[in-house]
């Protein structure tokens, strides 16, 4: 989105959000046993400026899946020994075998957008990274990878509200980090790094779609409304599930005295008070 151009949207009322967000959820849950059972691979690049919404939106798909089946890739800083690998690398060994699906928390799209701005690469990796990126993804979908590459677009006025959101917050500072700030000042160039990496790698085997995120609820509901959309994914059958009755006690067994394990201390106890104090 570009600078100062954000949307004024009327905001979606709570409890239709609830509903369709848990809809959707339920949905998702059907993918995850349609690619268990049919051995699909699912790879889903989140992309976007900082304070974006991508964290959030993933949170909302994983939060009902088995991280058996569905995993979120989000790689650190690269090591030494990474610095000297092929730049894809690391990546490749994040992508999923059979009947997986993995959400990548940023990508080796970082060469196209923190790297070429920051100035953390050459001229001549970043052209290079342009050039063979269309390739790279088309040998992931030629071997049967369903790629889905999403752009979360944030106006800086938004970006800004929710960096400050963050300063006084005991709970989410530490995703306010010097290199967030520093994209404050650099928006232009990380419009402009954004707009070459679309004219590159936007490609018709591989495209992006761009999630407009100033309102949170709403990108997440277009977005992951969008996924399932392009995934062709069934119903999987599966059997009734149906709780035995439980056996009758035995007379044999004997719990071990409390007094013989440690339990937590009852913080709650403290929370409520002397109940007879209440009284």
């Amino acid at each position: 989105m570009a600078k100062g151009s954000g949307k004024k949207q009327s905001k979606i009322a709570n409890e239709v959000y609830e509903a369709e967000l848990f809809r959707l959820q339920a949905e998702l849950v059907k993918v995850q046993l349609w690619a268990r059972d049919t051995g699909a691979r699912v790879v889903v690049v989140f992309e976007g400026r900082d304070a974006a919404g991508k964290g959030g939106t993933i949170k909302r798909i994983a939060e009902y899946l088995s991280p058996r089946v569905v995993r979120i890739a989000a790689l650190p800083t690269p090591t030494e020994r990474e610095k000297g690998q092929w730049y894809y690398q690391r990546y490749v060994a994040q992508l999923p075998t059979a009947g997986e699906i993995v959400l990548f928390d940023r990508s080796w799209y970082n060469r196209a957008g923190v790297e070429k701005v920051m100035g953390y690469c050459t001229p001549q990796e970043y052209h290079r990274f342009m050039r063979q990126t269309p390739i790279f993804e088309q040998m992931l979908i030629e071997d049967g990878i369903l790629l889905r590459k999403y752009w979360f677009s944030v106006s800086d006025k938004e970006q800004l509200k929710r960096f400050r959101s963050r300063l006084d917050d005991p709970v989410r500072q530490w995703k306010l980090s010097p290199m967030d700030l520093e994209s404050i000042s650099r928006w232009e160039d990380y419009s402009k790094a954004k707009d070459e990496m679309m004219v590159h790698t936007d490609t018709a085997q591989s495209p992006w779609f761009v999630v407009e995120s100033d309102v949170k609820k709403h990108a997440r509901l277009n977005m992951i409304s969008h996924l399932l959309s392009t995934i062709p994914y069934t119903d999987v059958p599966r059997e009734k599930v149906v709780l035995p009755d439980r056996p009758a006690s035995s007379t044999g067994y004997e719990r071990p005295p409390r007094a013989l394990s440690t339990y937590v201390p009852d913080h709650v106890a403290q929370l409520r008070g002397d109940p007879e104090k209440n009284l």
